[in-house]
């Protein structure tokens, strides 16, 4: 039997793409941070590696453009001549004087002299910068890495939703579990039903969404997930599938997409 594309996945995925927006790049732009943060980690990395090796590269050009425009790279370094940055004769060395400066490692064989004002300047510009990108990409790892995404990894719901009898009423049940002894912090547990339905006045809706009740005038969709549980849809006269035979519910066209949140113990993170 052939399986029907599904509106969300098992992991979470909702498979909806966006088309004829207009201007998405830019509103994505905009939002920098967020955009990185969502990005995949393969390319997070290949942002954070070549954000800094560019600025390395360029920080440490600026450094050899002021040796090289001063003449510090062509005369000797003493008592006779200050040079804008001592021991400073070439690109690499440069680029060492700069990593010892960002890095605040302080050998001590380079240093910056008090007769280079553009070296001062630059040395003021580069901490800024500095501080500033390894506020912005560090920041972004951290909360990537804090994301409370892989928790969902050890939350296990049931393969397969039954209808049977529970206490002498028609019930859609399902069942979910946490593997971790952590716990989830006010879970609560939502369903929706997603199918397509036409209007009274003729409108078609595609992909309209239907509140499954799951015990939320009782109480019972406030979870308190320590062991398996049971979640329970009555089949009334105000579910949406009441009408529905066994025939008719095997050949509809419909999802049910089941909603668990939470805080995480841990990280105190929905």
């Amino acid at each position: 039997r052939r399986e029907r594309q599904r509106f969300v996945d098992k992991n979470g995925r909702c498979n909806v793409q966006h088309g004829n927006l207009g201007g998405e790049t830019s509103r994505y732009l905009s939002d920098l941070f967020t955009t990185l943060v969502d990005l995949k980690w393969r390319w997070n990395l290949l942002i954070f590696l070549l954000t800094y090796t560019v600025a390395w590269l360029v920080m440490a050009s600026m450094w050899w453009g002021i040796a090289y425009l001063r003449g510090d790279l062509h005369r000797a370094h003493g008592d006779t001549y200050s040079p804008c940055v001592a021991n400073v004769y070439n690109f690499p060395s440069a680029f060492l004087f700069f990593i010892e400066t960002e890095a605040t490692i302080g050998y001590g064989h380079r240093y910056i002299t008090e007769r280079c004002p553009e070296g001062i300047v630059l040395f003021l510009f580069q901490s800024l910068l500095g501080s500033v990108v390894d506020a912005f990409l560090i920041g972004c790892m951290f909360i990537k890495m804090s994301q409370p995404k892989k928790r969902a990894e050890t939350l296990m719901f049931s393969h397969a939703a039954v209808i049977s009898q529970r206490d002498d009423k028609l019930c859609l049940m399902f069942r979910v579990g946490n593997l971790r002894n952590s716990h989830m912090v006010s879970a609560q547990i939502r369903c929706k039903l997603i199918k397509s339905r036409q209007t009274p006045e003729g409108e078609f809706l595609p992909l309209d969404q239907c509140e499954l009740d799951v015990g939320f005038g009782t109480g019972a969709d406030q979870l308190f997930l320590v062991s398996p549980l049971t979640i329970c849809h009555e089949i009334n006269s105000e579910s949406p599938f009441f009408c529905l035979s066994q025939r008719s519910l095997r050949s509809e066209q419909f999802e049910i997409v089941v909603i668990l949140e939470g805080i995480v113990e841990t990280t105190g993170k929905t």
